[in-house]
């Protein structure tokens, strides 16, 4: 059988698709530069959920300036004796929690931080300067009780900053709830196909400052965490070099509503009294 050749309509057909094709193909490349850069400049406001200002009763509320800005802090329990300081989890009210620390903490101090930006405190959140804020928080308490007293309680995003407090100055114990290695690595696997290390601003990088720390360490985790994969904070308990973290789960609990088990707060009781 003779052998056609194309017709002057398949030849323009072909070179119709080839340029289609490759008209696509320069399109990849800047539709995937673009998602770069909208996770790039946009990566803080989905990174952080600020709440609210709200008020409640039978707390004491402290305005503390930190690096030009107003922190409200909430203060609950007796003015002396032991202190404990809260950083809170994202998109958390941490008022919401003074009375769940007023009834299992009733001869503790306790100060809940509102991060710049969240909770009536001032401020856009960043890293450096939660980390600052934070800093700031424990140096105005350890004014009102001796370093050697002052535990620190962190959850999620905040086990990065009680990590970060712990690092840098004199703690006497840490709570770490729900709490991740980085947020770097965290964000690695939600993004796999970018390149996080490059683009992430805030990598809370609590896996790198826990070789550091020596103190007695409970680290609580969910037993069903939708957030903070469990790979995460395992990579953080072994992490710690100086210290061998205690581990409790809570049974029925999810990322969200740990906070809401009896179980949690009988277990943080009896490691912190």
């Amino acid at each position: 059988m003779r052998n056609e050749k194309p017709s002057a309509i398949d030849d323009a057909i072909i070179k119709h698709m080839k340029k289609k094709l490759m008209q696509y193909l320069s399109i990849v490349p800047l539709l995937y530069l673009g998602a770069c850069a909208y996770l790039y400049f946009a990566q803080r406001s989905m990174l952080y959920f600020p709440t609210p200002a709200t008020e409640i009763t039978g707390a004491e509320k402290i305005t503390l300036v930190s690096d030009g800005e107003k922190l409200r802090i909430w203060h609950v329990g007796p003015a002396k004796g032991d202190a404990i300081l809260y950083f809170g989890g994202n998109a958390e009210d941490v008022a919401d929690v003074a009375p769940a620390f007023s009834k299992n903490f009733p001869l503790q101090s306790i100060y809940l931080v509102n991060y710049r930006g969240y909770g009536g405190s001032t401020g856009v959140p960043s890293e450096a300067g939660i980390f600052k804020d934070a800093l700031n928080v424990y140096d105005f308490v350890s004014t009102k009780h001796h370093a050697g007293t002052i535990s620190v309680i962190g959850r999620s995003l905040g086990s990065g900053v009680a990590i970060y407090v712990a690092a840098n100055r004199k703690v006497k114990q840490m709570v770490l709830t729900t709490p991740y290695d980085s947020i770097e690595n965290v964000a690695k696997k939600q993004f796999p196909m970018f390149p996080i290390s490059l683009l992430l601003k805030d990598k809370f990088a609590s896996n790198e400052r826990a070789a550091s720390i020596s103190i007695p360490i409970l680290v609580i985790l969910a037993v069903a965490d939708e957030v903070i994969p469990r790979a995460n904070s395992d990579a953080l308990i072994t992490a710690f070099h100086r210290s061998v973290p205690m581990r409790k789960i809570v049974q029925n609990s999810s990322h969200n509503s740990v906070l809401t088990s009896d179980d949690y707060w009988r277990d943080v009781g009896d490691f912190l009294r």
